[in-house]
């Protein structure tokens, strides 16, 4: 989202709050503002810039019908939410989640279908209530404008890598049989019971002991005393620990750049995802607890060759990365470019980067 008086399309990232939402609309459209895209894109001239992401959270019982039902959908937000959808309608809008879909249809009627609506996850309703629906492949949901993912759209831009990298820069000359651990926690399908980490820290310390360096993270679902457990490992076994900021600076991104292989827990597609676009050999660490959706995600990372299940050895192989988020970006592209086509290049020097990449 452009600030004020910026050039180019403008672009609203709604979500509901939810951390794991809000992240594959701030990867599509960080995406979409890479500047090979963007230089696409940048004559378009949009209105209702934002610097901030929408955060709608709309209440009962609008929320127990299904999303082209509901009636009068400003009514279903606080109040304190209500001013943040009015006119003047961005050229893009992103959103992400059930709870979300209803105002992606509803502002597609309001902007006279001027605005591109995009719509992430099954929102439960047909297709054609959006321009673009971005659902992962295991949901099994298909149309004209459907776009199947695998895993969930996950990015990092070059120059955050790239950040990452100089933060980290002492993590070059530690390549050669490291390994991320990236530990999810309970939800609604799985648990991080004792018994899985119990099972998982003998793992861990039998691969320190064959030579692995570990770099372990956990997760805000990560239980307290999981992360108490996996910290006292890493002091024992001489890994590193990131939990949050009491930790130091963030070295997640630096570790999936500088690492070989992936651990991760089998609970969070976009953990998975985080690791697969690194191109990383992915161990997929079982908790316990299943569900036919994680099922089918895990077959699907599978079947592409990112992932095998974690027997407490590590092994190497390579696929091809998988960048969705690129590829919805892609999409979104190709669908802004047929409603305003690009000017002769005479024209692109007014063509500026979108701020929120500053």
């Amino acid at each position: 989202m452009s600030g004020p008086g910026s050039l180019g399309p403008s672009v609203w990232a709604v979500s509901d709050g939810r951390a794991g939402n809000a992240a594959q609309v701030r990867a599509i459209v960080q995406a979409l503002g890479e500047t090979r895209r963007w230089m696409k894109i940048g004559h378009i001239p949009g209105e209702g810039h934002r610097p901030d992401p929408i955060v709608l959270t709309p209440r009962a019982p609008w929320t127990w019908l299904p999303a082209d039902n509901w009636p009068s959908p400003l009514s279903a937000l606080p109040a304190k939410q209500r001013p943040l959808l009015q006119p003047p309608w961005p050229t893009v809008w992103i959103a992400a989640g059930r709870r979300s879909a209803a105002f992606t249809r509803a502002v597609r009627d309001w902007s006279g279908g001027r605005t591109l609506t995009v719509q992430i996850l099954d929102p439960h309703i047909p297709p054609d209530n959006f321009d673009l629906l971005v659902t992962p492949a295991h949901d099994g949901v298909t149309g004209p404008n459907v776009i199947q993912t695998i895993g969930s759209p996950s990015y990092f831009s070059p120059h955050t890598i790239e950040e990452a990298g100089q933060a980290f820069a002492d993590l070059a000359d530690e390549r050669g049989k490291s390994a991320i651990v990236i530990l999810g926690g309970d939800s609604k399908a799985h648990k991080f019971t004792e018994v899985a980490a119990q099972r998982l820290d003998s793992q861990l310390r039998a691969l320190a002991g064959l030579g692995w360096r570990l770099r372990i993270t956990a997760s805000r679902r990560t239980p307290d005393p999981v992360r108490a457990r996996f910290r006292r490992m890493a002091d024992e076994i001489g890994a590193k620990f990131w939990s949050g900021t009491d930790d130091g600076p963030n070295p997640y991104i630096a570790w999936l750049t500088f690492s070989d292989v992936a651990i991760v827990t089998e609970d969070s597609a976009n953990m998975l995802s985080d690791a697969t676009w690194h191109g990383l050999p992915l161990h997929i660490a079982r908790l316990e607890g299943r569900s036919e959706k994680f099922d089918k995600l895990h077959e699907s990372l599978i079947g592409h060759g990112a992932a095998r299940w974690f027997d407490g050895m590590l092994e190497t192989w390579t696929y091809t990365p998988l960048r969705e988020a690129d590829r919805v970006a892609d999409a979104i592209v190709d669908k802004l470019l047929e409603r305003y086509p690009q000017p002769d290049m005479g024209q692109s020097d007014k063509v500026a980067a979108p701020d929120w990449l500053s």
